[in-house]
């Protein structure tokens, strides 16, 4: 016959409530509750009877009632995260940053992947709203529509009512590349311009022109070559580079849309025979991890992918709980990371 358990003693064979939990520290149980959600009204609570709580809540596994709590304070604690793709290093960093900030709140977070497909957006946005999210980010998709819930898009550039576009200063990173190459003493630079499909494209050729015409710098119409909608490997570099030496037209450097169709391109320049940097100069553009193990390390524009995840979800978060004023644009700056793939010019 098993014996009753002694007063004030929580059963571990049991399912631990938080009322049982309470009872066995002879607390209330809002008093533990608001300590184990972290809330406002846990800051005046004893640092002693906080790590009795914790202490206790760990000795017998206590796992709150996470459906109980969303149909009592009718939330649901959960954001949407719509991304072009999850795989890639780029998508990868910026949801890693994401993930920081929701998991330390106490935020799950639901992520589907449209690969720039209309229907698909509609149809997950619609997905997202019917299972309860409070707010939604994108990632390198801009919101064209003023959305039903507080939205946040890394690398949006619309103007739309609701939602906070996270922004590189693109004119700023333009800048920082081509002075680069300039004091280097190359002045016949070959360009790759982003795929149609990613939101930065535009804005940052747009930022490249502008800044190439303060610079005196020509931008040889026949050097530039539009990257193709393919999946975002190596692959995306080889073509167009390919492309680049068809022409015959002579350059010294590569200023690549990202860095990993700069690697594909430097793979493309060394089979041809091309020393880089000898014979061409090569810079990308997000510094993902695998740019400092490139074959030569690579030379790239530092895009803070970790912090603007963690700032696009922070700014949801205060816009989900009213804890701030609604902020039409975030940009961040980006800086130049100098490696081996650049020197200087030779000559022509």
């Amino acid at each position: 016959m098993k014996k009753a358990p002694k007063a004030g003693r929580v059963p571990k064979a049991h399912a631990v409530t938080l009322k049982s939990l309470a009872l066995h520290l002879n607390l209330a149980a809002g008093t533990v509750s608001s300590v184990l959600n972290n809330s406002p009204a846990s800051r005046g609570i004893p640092e002693h009877t906080r790590d009795r709580i914790f202490k206790a809540a760990s000795e017998f596994n206590y796992r709150p009632n996470f459906l109980a709590r969303s149909l009592r304070v009718q939330r649901t604690f959960t954001v949407g995260v719509i991304a072009e793709e999850i795989g890639d290093a780029y998508g990868a960093t910026i949801i890693s940053g994401i993930e920081t900030v929701l998991r330390k709140n106490n935020f799950l977070f639901l992520t589907v992947v449209h690969r720039h497909d209309d229907n698909l957006m509609r149809s997950y946005s619609q997905l997202l709203l019917n299972r309860g999210a409070e707010g939604i980010i994108t990632i390198d998709t801009s919101i064209d529509q003023q959305p039903t819930l507080p939205s946040v898009a890394i690398a949006g550039h619309q103007q739309v009512p609701n939602v906070t576009n996270v922004i590189l200063d693109h004119h700023y990173a333009a800048r920082l590349v081509l002075q680069h190459l300039l004091d280097l003493g190359h002045r016949h630079i070959a360009f790759f311009r982003g795929p149609a499909f990613s939101s930065d494209s535009i804005p940052r050729w747009n930022a490249i022109r502008e800044v190439a015409a303060q610079l005196n710098l020509p931008i040889h119409p026949q050097l530039v070559v539009q990257l193709e909608n393919i999946p975002n490997t190596p692959d995306i570099g080889r073509l167009p580079a390919q492309a680049l030496l068809a022409t015959k037209l002579p350059f010294t450097a590569l200023f690549a849309y990202n860095d990993t169709s700069a690697v594909g391109a430097m793979i493309v320049l060394q089979k041809a025979g091309l020393n880089v940097p000898q014979d061409v100069s090569v810079v990308g553009f997000d510094d993902i991890d695998f740019a400092s193990f490139a074959i030569p390390p690579l030379t790239t524009v530092h895009q803070p992918l970790l912090e603007m995840g963690t700032v696009a979800a922070q700014t949801l978060l205060n816009r989900i709980e009213n804890a701030a004023h609604f902020i039409q644009e975030i940009a961040l700056a980006p800086a130049l990371i100098l490696r081996e793939s650049t020197g200087p010019a030779r000559p022509l």
